[in-house]
């Protein structure tokens, strides 16, 4: 499962970024949904901080695909209904990179 959950994490790196709309929309997603258990300033809470300094060796295809399909057996919840390979895989680089 990890391994095409990679490769479709991927393919999503070809594919353009979400327009700035959209990109608006899974900023708020990160920081009220996301930030529900990895508190609101990403600093960590329920789940881990994801800062960059936490996420430094972690590749973007591995948090990508931790985004679309959660972590089975932590309270980590797969947000695959609500975005897309392409759209988890701009979350993961903004969080590699730290949100503003």
């Amino acid at each position: 499962m990890l391994a095409s959950a990679l490769a479709l994490s991927t393919f999503a790196i070809a594919q353009a970024e979400p327009n700035p709309e959209r990109q608006q929309e899974l900023r708020q997603l990160l920081l009220h949904d996301c930030g529900s258990c990895h508190g609101l300033t990403l600093k960590g809470g329920l789940g881990p901080p994801l800062l960059p300094t936490t996420l430094h060796d972690k590749p973007a295809e591995y948090l990508a695909a931790t985004i679309r399909y959660g972590r089975p057996g932590t309270p980590m919840p797969p947000w695959g209904p609500f975005v897309s390979d392409a759209e988890a895989m701009w979350l993961a680089k903004l969080l590699k990179e730290g949100v503003q």
